[in-house]
C-alpha cells in the first residue's frame, strides 16, 4: 500500500492504538529536539523496521520524508505514513515535543554560521585591507562547492571535532 500522508494530530492518534513514531533526521538534530515517543532512526542508516504495527514517519519539516517516501515505504512490512510538515507542523499543533537547547546546534546548521562568518570575513577584509583576504572567501566557496558535489564536507569534519560536539561519555 502507498505510503500516505497525515497531519501531526492524526499521527497522535495512531500512536495511541500502537503505532511506531521513527524520526529520520541526524541524531545530532534529534537530541536537540524531538517529538513525544519517537525513536531516532536516521535515514542514512535506515534499512528495516520489522513490525506489523503501522509506521509514522516525520523529519523536521516534511521535505526528507516527501523525498524519500519510496525508500521509506519499502522499509515497513506494515502501513507507513508521512507527518504533513514533519516536526515543525507537530510543534505548530501544540503538540508535546522535548526540547533540549544545551545540545549544540547541529553540525549543518553550524556549518552554515561558519562558513558565512568565513566568506564575510574575507570580503570585508579584502575590501578594508587587501584584496588578499578575498581568497579566504574563495576558498571557503571552493569547499562548499566541493561538498555539495561530493557529500564531503571538511568544515563538517573539522566541527564534530570541536569540544561542544562530543558526547560525553556514559
Amino acid at each position: 500500500m502507498p505510503i500516505k500522508t497525515i497531519s501531526p494530530a492524526d499521527a497522535v492518534a495512531l500512536t495511541s492504538q500502537g503505532a511506531r513514531l521513527v524520526d529520520i533526521r541526524s541524531s545530532d538534530e534529534f537530541r536537540r529536539a524531538k517529538a513525544k515517543g519517537a525513536e531516532n532512526r536516521p535515514l542514512d542508516a535506515l534499512d528495516s523496521i520489522d513490525t506489523a504495527e503501522p509506521t509514522i514517519f516525520m523529519c523536521k519539516s516534511g521535505m526528507r520524508t516527501k523525498t524519500n517516501a519510496a525508500r521509506l515505504e519499502q522499509c515497513c512490512t506494515g502501513d507507513s505514513y508521512i507527518v504533513e510538515g514533519g516536526l515543525d507542523a507537530w510543534k505548530g499543533a501544540g503538540l508535546p515535543f522535548d526540547e533540549d537547547a544545551s545540545q549544540p546546534l547541529e553540525i549543518m546548521r553550524q556549518v552554515q554560521i561558519a562558513a558565512g562568518s568565513l566568506i564575510l570575513l574575507g570580503v570585508l577584509l579584502g575590501t578594508l585591507t587587501s584584496p588578499a583576504w578575498y581568497g579566504l572567501s574563495a576558498f571557503v566557496g571552493a569547499g562548499l562547492l566541493l561538498a555539495g558535489a561530493t557529500g564531503w564536507c571538511g568544515m563538517a569534519n573539522l566541527l564534530m571535532l570541536m569540544p561542544w560536539n562530543r558526547q560525553a561519555a556514559v
